[in-house]
């Protein structure tokens, strides 16, 4: 099956085009080009919890297990104005990353869309480049969401594992998008999407963001981003307050040898048990010592406010704890078009939210965290054409 939604999204992109007229001739050609990644690794956890979990790491979480972390086809068409993409993905990632979508209710006329609807869509999108200045990019469809300097593919990344910003923060959003460059190295987008890791909307409203990019080409990127929208279910007891997030990082290359990044994250959402805020910082720096060797290290902590007043406290929006923190270092060996990488990584918490020996199981069925900390190592191996 998943072949063939493959194969006709091919077909239906290398087929985008325009009707030549007797007094023009199509000049444009249709342009495809076809990339993947495969992705897998073997983690410990020395926690050895029972459940073989490691809790709150997004998409590296399965203890003494070797897994097929990712495996993407990603497709992308140009004819003349008019761009199409499509990135398929299978594996283990999917499952979480599709997580937290909503799931809305069908009839006998419409379908029931949950997170098994999309997981198999990593990015799907259709652009057209109007003829305004520069060119005007306008651009619907899902997409990978442009919070914080880390990527979805482990290739383009420092790390194995991804920051806390990077897995408490949104991984994806679906809309529509404007991208314009006034000037040179300068490009501002603006966005509205339903939300917050959200392919069908949780409520009526909707959600904007504003981006401002500064780059200098293999040297520095600098990224401003303000995103607001009502992010909770119609009908929860923090009623519909407007999330603030507002976002920043640098990325700098500093040497050939020399690169590194510093992300900061801040929000609020006033609701009806008072003020929720978060606020959330990475730095990261890698080395590379041969061609072919490279080292990094990264630290990140991400504290998170939980309103609460008479009337009762609010959701967590992230944690279950006050805060969470990391550190990690990363050995990477790349002889070509694959990357084997080590890593060791910490993670603590101020409260229990990791797992660890026997793990207990509630009334719902659902594990219980008992940690506050956790160590892995993680061997991983990506491949790439």
């Amino acid at each position: 099956m998943l072949s063939q939604v493959f194969l006709a999204a091919v077909l239906a992109a290398t087929a985008i085009g325009y009707p030549a007229s007797a007094e023009e001739p199509k000049t444009s050609a249709t342009k495809v080009a076809v990339t993947g990644y495969v992705e897998s690794f073997y983690q410990w956890n020395f926690n050895n919890p029972s459940n073989r979990l490691t809790n709150f790491r997004g998409f590296d979480n399965r203890h003494n297990s070797f897994t097929i972390s990712n495996a993407v086809l990603d497709t992308q068409s140009t004819a003349g104005p008019v761009s199409a993409r499509l990135a398929l993905q299978v594996g283990h990632t999917p499952e979480t990353y599709y997580l937290p979508e909503p799931s809305s209710p069908g009839s006998s006329s419409a379908g029931t869309t949950n997170a098994s609807t999309w997981k198999f869509l990593q990015q799907a999108n259709i652009g057209y480049r109007a003829p305004f200045g520069r060119g005007l990019l306008i651009e619907a469809g899902i997409f990978l969401s442009p919070i914080g300097p880390e990527s979805f593919p482990i290739k383009d990344n420092a790390h194995w594992s991804r920051s806390n910003l990077f897995f408490g923060l949104p991984f994806y959003h679906t809309g529509a998008r404007v991208s314009y460059m006034p000037a040179d190295r300068i490009t501002l987008i603006l966005m509205g999407s339903n939300g917050w890791n959200s392919v069908v909307d949780n409520n009526s409203g909707k959600s904007v963001a504003a981006e401002l990019l500064y780059t200098i080409a293999g040297h520095l990127t600098a990224h401003v981003l303000y995103f607001g929208g009502v992010e909770h279910p119609t009908g929860v007891l923090e009623g519909s307050p407007w999330r603030h997030l507002f976002d920043a990082y640098a990325t700098w290359k500093a040497r050939p040898w020399l690169s590194g990044y510093l992300h900061g994250n801040a929000g609020l959402e006033r609701n009806r048990f008072g003020t929720s805020h978060w606020q959330a910082g990475a730095l990261s720096a890698r080395v590379q010592a041969l061609d072919w060797l490279a080292f990094a290290a990264r630290g990140d902590v991400f504290f998170e406010h939980v309103a609460k007043n008479a009337a009762g406290t609010a959701s967590p929006i992230f944690w279950l704890s006050d805060w969470v923190a990391s550190q990690t270092v990363t050995a990477e060996l790349k002889p070509g078009d694959v990357s084997i990488r080590l890593e060791y990584r910490h993670d603590q918490a101020a409260g229990a939210t990791f797992f660890r020996d026997a793990v207990a199981i509630d009334a719902m069925g659902a594990f219980v965290p008992n940690a506050l900390s956790q160590d892995t190592v993680t061997a991983g191996m990506v491949a790439w054409f």
